[in-house]
């Protein structure tokens, strides 16, 4: 669409075709693409961010990270919400178009793993987690994750070294929804989730998320935390006891004065981090708690 548009206005003059650009990224209604594995934080901050600003109207893309990425190289929209930093190539074709995009963390998320409210398995060590991704293990379990173009796919090929996830007993779905659904059905399934989608769910799925139990997990290449189990919570994100987690981003291609950059300061502001913070993940920044002891 924007090559379109491009073309169209190279008979226009200069001050024409910038008008056009600053018109499609920069107002108060452009378009950004959200990874869909975080939309339960995600609407949580745009709810309060647009009742803040109720003169803005951004327009949300939910959509698997490799269909964001595309969104964000091809042009479509200039800001995005990932679990992940650029790479050095994704920043060429983007400083390629003179785009100098920000990059703000603004939450860290944990990776669970999901079993059957009736499983007796429910303690999982990282070597394990490999070894049942890759084929390595015997197992009759069948592993289940969100989607093949997800950025799941992505964080357990590089946790598991291994490029082939296609198994005979590692299946993906369409969404972390349908993962949690699917296990809470199946005493032989691991799921393995988003922790934002099992700590507040909403009720078209709530029971779903009680017939589930959360796996604890061991970092077996610490030595320090040797034969020690943590199940994620914000505790053991912040303390690095519980060792699958993912960043958040802002991806902001659209400049200093736009409504990227007002998302991006919104949501490391103490408004969002709060907000993150009661989500259950854990905030770039935690906020300060002031106490006050009155002595009678």
């Amino acid at each position: 669409m924007v090559a379109v548009c491009w073309f169209c206005f190279q008979g226009c003059s200069h001050k024409n075709a910038t008008t056009v650009n600053l018109d499609q990224f920069t107002n108060d209604s452009a378009k950004i693409a959200v990874d869909e594995a975080f939309k339960p934080i995600v609407d949580e901050e745009f709810f309060v961010f647009k009742a803040l600003n109720n003169k803005v109207h951004p327009r949300m893309i939910y959509r698997p990270e490799n269909q964001v990425m595309t969104l964000l190289l091809e042009d479509s929209v200039r800001v995005a919400l990932l679990s992940r930093k650029l790479t050095p190539d994704e920043l060429l074709v983007l400083k390629q178009r003179t785009l100098n995009p920000t990059m703000d963390r603004f939450a860290v998320d944990a990776i669970a793993l999901i079993v059957n409210k009736s499983s007796t398995d429910t303690a999982f060590s990282v070597s394990e987690i490999k070894n049942m991704l890759t084929g390595k293990a015997r197992t009759d379990k069948k592993i289940i994750f969100d989607n093949p173009n997800s950025g799941m796919v992505k964080y357990l090929e590089e946790l598991s070294g291994s490029k082939d996830l296609v198994q005979k007993n590692v299946f993906s779905l369409k969404s972390n929804k349908e993962v949690i659904e699917y296990v809470s059905e199946h005493p032989d399934a691991i799921g393995i989730t988003d922790f934002s989608w099992l700590y507040d769910p909403d009720k078209d799925y709530a029971n779903a998320v009680e017939n589930v139990k959360i796996a604890s997990v061991n970092d077996d290449s610490n030595k320090k935390l040797a034969g020690q189990y943590f199940a994620p919570s914000q505790t053991t994100i912040a303390l690095k006891q519980y060792p699958l987690t993912r960043s958040l981003y802002v991806i902001n291609c659209t400049g200093s004065s736009s409504l990227g950059k007002k998302i991006a300061d919104f949501v490391k502001s103490e408004k969002g981090q709060l907000i993150v913070l009661r989500s259950g993940l854990l905030p770039d920044n935690i906020p300060d708690r002031q106490i006050e002891i009155v002595k009678k």
